[in-house]
């Protein structure tokens, strides 16, 4: 056969291309194709420019498209003709850093199964050397500057490579080729071990001396990859009971890590999909269902069916690992601050935590707190979404036509910014409650606009005025675009799923300014980008005192059956009522008769409080959502009888719709006084009524309007029960139901809505 003429193609590569091993990936495959020129990373992503024969060239696109490596994701591959230039070989070139940036970032990697071996070989060089990495793991997200990912765009531009690990990083057979973390024991960075008051513990293996501090009951700080870990024995009931005390998070679950797979195993229930996800590169806490087992803290999830579940995802928690089951790994800060990062920050705040700090000198340059995530209907769903998932890009059918920046909202926090056709959220920030998190707030927007070179030209924020994310829009000097939270939240879960035409919206939460200005929270929609109907919701429930009420969900009991039984409800003797001061009760009573002071919300949140405290199971709250949670967490498990539900009242003669509570609370007491059942029968019975209600208004709004696609969104489908009864009832009838995935039902999600809306606004 005749041999084709030499050709030169350039070829760009978008997408994930940076930090993931691309251009080695690159060198190697030229090389086998014995095509010749050189490959870099640019602002843009990676380019290439090849000289060889045509069906060479093509055959070597093609593997680039099948064989890339595994933690890539290319967007586009673009190849054009170019002048032949007769190069010598194929070379990687340093980085170009001019033009716009345009290139996504890759988040942060958990430990390969190469890097963990030669971790625990003795005869390894980087023999427990809590720093190993390689192309395929490692911190990413974490320490980039700027991009192009080179190594002096990192916090690792601090470590010189030594004769050794340049060696790897200049070998095109090793796997440490272009690593740009690559670093050993002697050129690398190390962890040191300090006591509470930043005294250094001298020892040759601080990591091990950390270990045995865990095993006798301590509280250890662990610098991590995007933040301070408090970690404690997760089956010492002193040492976790401590860590509540001393962290005053009284009741909230804590996360844990635990040494392999196996031991998770022992205490909980883990499916084929769970357990991908724990062994997945992001290495997400999972949450999971727990087994009856006394070998982990009851002090670690009180009151709770499930465990949130991670694996070692840095060397240094394997090596902390290797010889305990499991530890608490919660995030170090205290409560409601985000999780601290730099090291002076986690001295100051953390000494009265912590007993000793286990802290690295390589700068985190970005806090990036673990994700959480859980399994619903075989498909993951995150709940927090951060390390391991952000940066993340979000490629949609929105062209914006401006760059815009989204803030989100007050609760879990992230903010988002849209240019061309993409969307990138942030990672979690947190509840905007103090000047700690809205600086890590307006920084992250900061940073942001940095690494991915976005000025933003117009600004989404919530239509709530009290919010300092909206605060901070009325701040900047750019055209605002107002959203209302709920159409925010079907907006987000549309923009997930690609869907661009009306749908059936039901966005349950707790709390969310109304267009009307009324509180609102129990909302279905008839929704698309451009605009909202509100279809239905349930009726208005007082809330005496206010927010209050929100951290005292008896007061909302109290208030719910004030308006069903009046003073006649202290007859019932309700078990809520019985350590309550007769004074505060005869004075609530009393403003309820006179109506004042009191805020009206149709937030099923509040709903959820009032049947929660009225069975006695949450009547005061430490953490946002608690009374609802324990009360889904209280479901009798042999007892889910989804056609056991109570009677209810939808009033159709409105619009919009309502549903009333008053009949299902009623019911809720009869069981709970007259008919002595269950506190998990009662509960299984509300839940059941909820899922009963939704299908009926979506059954008649469908038959009114002729929608069949049913959006759900919003905290209270962060209920597992709720979530997976609304979703069979609604696809028995043959309803497409679209839920959330890659981004939380939560508030997490709201910046993600509020760009979808605005970026369809003329």
């Amino acid at each position: 056969m005749e041999n084709q003429a030499i050709i030169n193609k350039n070829i760009r590569i978008t997408g994930i291309v940076q930090g993931v091993g691309f251009r080695p990936f690159i060198f190697n495959l030229a090389k086998s194709h014995n095509l010749k020129g050189y490959v870099l990373n640019d602002t843009q992503g990676v380019l290439i420019e090849v000289e060889g024969e045509h069906d060479v060239i093509n055959k070597f696109v093609n593997s680039i498209k099948t064989d890339a490596p595994i933690h890539s994701k290319i967007d586009n591959i673009m190849v054009d003709d170019g002048a032949l230039k007769e190069f010598s070989g194929f070379e990687i070139k340093k980085s170009a850093a001019n033009g716009s940036k345009n290139t996504n970032i890759s988040p942060d990697l958990a430990t390969c199964a190469d890097c963990e071996k030669e971790l625990f070989d003795k005869e390894n060089f980087r023999f427990r050397y809590p720093f190993i990495n390689c192309t395929n793991c490692g911190p990413r997200f974490s320490i980039i500057n700027d991009v192009p990912y080179d190594r002096k765009n990192t916090s690792m531009k601090d470590f010189t490579m030594c004769e050794v690990c340049q060696k790897e990083y200049d070998d095109p057979s090793d796997r440490r080729f272009h690593a740009q973390p690559n670093a050993c024991p002697a050129c690398g960075p190390h962890y040191a071990l300090y006591d509470n008051r930043r005294n250094k513990i001298e020892d040759k293996d601080p990591i091990a001396k950390a270990t045995e501090f865990l095993k006798i009951g301590k509280i250890i700080a662990i610098k991590g990859l995007g933040g301070y870990h408090l970690a404690v024995d997760a089956q010492d009931n002193f040492a976790v009971k401590t860590l509540r005390d001393r962290k005053f998070r009284e009741d909230k679950p804590f996360a844990l890590m635990a040494k392999n797979i196996e031991m998770i195993k022992q205490v909980c229930y883990v499916n084929e999909k769970e357990e991908e996800l724990l062994k997945s590169a992001a290495s997400p806490i999972v949450l999971l269902e727990r087994k009856e087992s006394d070998l982990i803290s009851n002090f670690v999830a009180p009151k709770h069916k499930t465990l949130g579940f991670m694996l070692p995802y840095m060397p240094a928690h394997k090596l902390i690992l290797e010889h305990m089951p499991y530890i608490v790994m919660t995030s170090g800060n205290k409560s409601n601050e985000p999780v601290y990062y730099k090291d002076e920050d986690a001295f100051y705040h953390l000494k009265d935590i912590a007993d000793y700090f286990l802290a690295h000198n390589r700068e985190i340059v970005r806090r990036c707190d673990d994700s959480v995530v859980r399994v619903f209907n075989r498909r993951p769903q995150i709940l927090r979404r951060s390390r391991g998932y952000v940066p993340f890009v979000l490629k949609t059918d929105i062209e914006f036509k401006k760059p815009a920046l989204a803030v989100g909202a007050h609760l879990k926090n992230t903010f988002a910014y849209g240019f061309g056709n993409k969307i990138v959220v942030s990672h979690h920030i947190g509840d905007l409650d103090n000047l700690e998190t809205y600086d890590a707030f307006v920084s992250g927007i900061n940073d942001f606009s940095k690494i991915f070179d976005v000025i933003p030209e117009v600004i989404a924020h919530d239509m709530h005025p009290d919010y300092l994310s909206s605060q901070y829009s009325y701040d900047e000097k750019l055209p605002k675009v107002s959203v209302q939270h709920h159409h925010t939240h079907i907006a987000a879960c549309m923009c997930e799923n690609k869907l661009n035409e009306k749908v059936i919206g039901v966005a349950w939460d707790g709390t969310g300014l109304g267009a009307d200005n009324t509180v609102w929270g129990s909302e279905i929609l008839i929704a698309d980008y451009k605009g909202f109907e509100r279809a239905a919701h349930f009726d208005y429930l007082n809330l005496p005192g206010g927010e209050k009420a929100i951290a005292e969900p008896w007061r909302i009991a109290l208030a719910a059956l004030y308006d069903i039984y009046k003073e006649h409800l202290l007859d019932f003797n309700f078990a809520f009522l019985k350590n309550k001061d007769k004074e505060e009760v005869d004075f609530l009573i009393d403003i309820l008769k006179k109506d004042v002071n009191i805020v009206k919300s149709c937030g099923i949140g509040r709903l959820f409080d009032a049947v929660s405290a009225i069975l006695n199971v949450c009547g005061e709250v430490n953490y946002e959502g608690q009374a609802a949670i324990e009360l889904e967490q209280a479901i009798d498990i042999n007892v889910r009888d989804y056609k056991n539900y109570y009677d209810y009242v939808i009033n159709y003669e409105t619009k919009p719709y309502v549903a009333s509570y008053k009949e299902i609370i009623s019911q809720v007491v009869d069981d709970l006084i007259i008919n002595k059942l269950g506190v998990g029968s009662i509960s299984a019975k509300f839940h059941n009524t909820l899922a009963m209600i939704i299908f009926d208004i979506v059954l008649r709004l469908s038959r009114d309007t002729g929608i069949n696609k049913i959006v759900l969104s919003g905290g209270a489908f962060q209920n597992i029960y709720l979530l997976h009864r609304v979703c069979q009832k609604l696809r028995k009838f043959e309803f497409e139901v679209y839920t959330h995935g890659n981004f939380p039902p939560n508030d997490g999600c709201i910046s993600l809505g509020q760009l979808a809306i605005a970026g369809t606004r003329d």
